[in-house]
This record gives structure tokens, sequence and C-alpha cells, in this order.
């Protein structure tokens, strides 16, 4: 699930669902800000899309204390970061949610060496198609162009990963409504959007679908953050989550039959 192109979409490449699809889908995620015994849901727009941005920044390496004859990819490359930094603030709608961020850079010089190349790596994230694309396209036209004005090349790959997660709004309602049935309405909360990524929006552009959020923080205590050393769950979360995937499965199976009489 965290490697593009993601378990879903290979799922439904291969008819792991069955053909006709299911007429509907639900998906449950530990959300350790939310107390265990808690769930979250939100219909609509809900996650956004996420795309891999590898940029190779080259130039002319050499010794560092002869920078006359060289082409700084180092220099280069921070710069280009800085120019990135401008797509969203300034080619983007403010309306619209959009992450560009870097998070791995790699020089492999030394003190006294300057590389011939800068490896960056990023993502680029957002909920709207159109802007997905322009925003592809800018990200080339500033890095390489950044890159000249600094005597390097850029070499710019974008590797196009989930699309954004979009809950079907009357199953996700149905499910909020089975979800307070059965815990109760304070223990049913209201989710915001998030600019984290999920492959479960493969399904949910396929069928109706419902991902939504299963609490397992610990009362009294900061969050255990996902994707951390730290990471735990209050396991009482475990009778909510097991007990709640049950019950809307009956009770959306009940709905579509009730339906279809």
């Amino acid at each position: 699930e965290e490697l593009l192109p993601g378990g879903a979409k290979l799922m439904l490449k291969e008819g792991a669902l069955g053909s006709p699809l299911p007429q509907a889908i639900f998906g449950q995620h530990v959300l350790p800000e939310l107390e265990a015994g808690k769930v979250g849901f939100k219909a609509g727009m809900y996650m956004a899309s996420a795309d891999e941005v590898y940029i190779n920044i080259h130039g002319k390496g050499g010794h560092a204390a002869m920078p006359e004859n060289l082409a700084d990819p180092i220099i280069a490359s921070a710069n280009v970061l800085l120019a990135l930094q401008q797509i969203v603030s300034r080619n983007n709608s403010p309306k619209m949610p959009s992450v560009l961020s870097f998070g791995k850079v790699e020089a492999n010089g030394a003190t006294n060496v300057i590389p011939n190349t800068v490896h960056l790596a990023g993502t680029f994230r957002t909920f709207d198609e159109q802007w997905r694309q322009k925003a592809h396209q800018r990200i080339n036209e500033i890095a390489e162009n950044t890159a000249k004005a600094y005597a390097c090349t850029a070499e710019v790959i974008i590797k196009k990963g989930y699309p954004s997660l979009i809950n079907h709004e009357a199953t996700s309602k149905r499910a909020m409504g089975f979800a307070k049935a059965l815990l109760g309405a304070e223990r049913v909360v209201d989710l915001s959007l998030r600019m984290t990524a999920e492959d479960f929006a493969w399904y949910a552009q396929q069928m109706p679908a419902c991902f939504y959020r299963m609490g397992t923080g610990f009362a009294h205590t900061e969050p255990r953050k996902l994707h951390t050393a730290e990471f735990d769950v209050d396991e009482k979360a475990l009778e909510t989550s097991s007990a709640l995937m049950a019950w809307l499965a009956i009770h959306e199976l009940n709905y579509i039959q009730n339906e279809n009489t």
C-alpha cells in the first residue's frame, strides 16, 4: 500500500473483487489523534492525490576551493527547491489545498568536494486533477529553467500516484448513521480534509466507497503518531473496530437488499 501503484489498483486490475464489482466498499484506518472507542467519518472529498517527484540536478563538480571552474549543482538545487515553493503559493488557487514537499536531498560531496549531481525527492499532493496536471508542468519548467540559470541542467521525473480519495456521499452518511446506532452519537465525529493519501482511492473511483477512521489514542496522553518509532494503540480500539466493520457490513447489505426489492 505504501509503494506505487498500490495494492488496490493491482487487485482491481486482476479482478480480485469479482465481476460485477461490489455495490459498496468500506475501509478502516487507525487515527492516533482520536481516542480509542471513537470513530470519524467524512463524506465527499477526504484525502489528497499523491505524486512522487524526483529531480536530478547535473552540473560540473570539482574542488570546492576553485568555484570558478565549476557549475555547482548544490547551489542550483538550493535555488530550485526555493523556486518550487512558489508553485503552490503563486500558481494555485488558495481555495484548493495543495502541498509540494521535499524530504530527501543527496549531494554526496565532501567539505572540499562539489559533486557533479544532486538528487532531490519529494511529493506533490492536491484534490483537483486539472491543477494536478498544471502543477506537474510547472515543476518541470521551474526546475529546468532555474538550474539553467546556474549553468546546470535538471532532469525531472514525476511518478503519478494515487488519485484523491472521494467518499461516496450517500454511502458515507449512511455509515455514519449506522455507527451512531452502534456506538452512540458522542463517539462518532466529523473528520477534516487530509493531505495524506491512500490507495483505497482506486476503489472509490469504481464503486460507492466509505473510508473512515478508527480512534486508537490513549486517553489523556499525547497521540502515538503514525509512521514514527513511538506508534502504539490502545487495544480497546480492536473491540470497536471489529464490531463496527461487521455492523456496517450487515446494515449496508440489508439496505441494498431492501433497495432491490
